[in-house]
Order: structure tokens, then sequence, then C-alpha cells
């Protein structure tokens, strides 16, 4: 009775320590994933200070939140974080929350951006 006793606690114990190693890989993925989107927004940012292009702010917006969202879970969790704080009044802040839906679904960041902004961007 005790060696079923033993062997089942010895089972159990694989199977924890098996499905804790499964979850480990996720969450190393994931946190990846979450630190690559916020470099890609971190990116996009400092482009933006950089041009100091008048009316670019929806295609950095829109660039940052498409290349985080293509790393994954993690990258579009970083993405409700940033999402359209623009901090310009409610019409910017709106119009930079539609430039980062559109592209964080898939939209070419590329649509909003302005013909005179240099190719560098």
């Amino acid at each position: 009775m005790k060696l079923v006793l033993v062997g089942l606690v010895l089972v159990l114990v694989v199977g924890a320590q098996a499905q804790w190693y499964k979850f480990s890989r996720k969450a190393v993925r994931f946190t990846k994933e979450v630190i690559q989107g916020s470099r890609d927004m971190w990116r996009a940012y400092s482009d933006m200070k950089e041009a100091n292009w008048k009316d670019s702010g929806k295609y950095f917006h829109s660039r940052g939140n498409y290349d985080a969202a293509r790393r994954g879970p993690g990258g579009s969790e970083v993405l409700q974080s940033f999402l359209g704080s623009s901090g310009r009044g409610h019409k910017d802040t709106a119009a930079a929350q539609r430039a980062s839906e559109w592209a964080h679904n898939g939209g070419d960041p590329k649509h909003y951006r302005s013909k005179a902004l240099p190719t560098k961007y």
C-alpha cells in the first residue's frame, strides 16, 4: 500500500513538473514578446520625436502598433497600455487611436504616412 502511495505521489510530482515546464516556456515567450513590442513602440516614438514633422503622429502611432502587434500576444498586450495617447486634445487623441487600431488590426501603417515625410522613416 505504501509503495502504491509513493508511486502515486511520484506520478503527481512528475506531472506537475511537466506542466510547469510548459507554462514557463509560454511565460518566457510572452515576456519576450512584451519586451520586443515595447521596443517597437519606443522606436516609433523616438523616430517621431527625431523627425519632428507636422501631421506625422498618426503614421508613427500606426507604425509602432503594427510592428508590436506582429510580435504576437505579448506585443498586443503592450498596445493596450500605449493605445492612442497623443496628448494634444480630444480630436488628435481620437485620430491617433483610429490609426493605432488600423495598424493593430493588420492595416498598412503607410496609409497614414505624410507625403513630405523623409524616406528615412
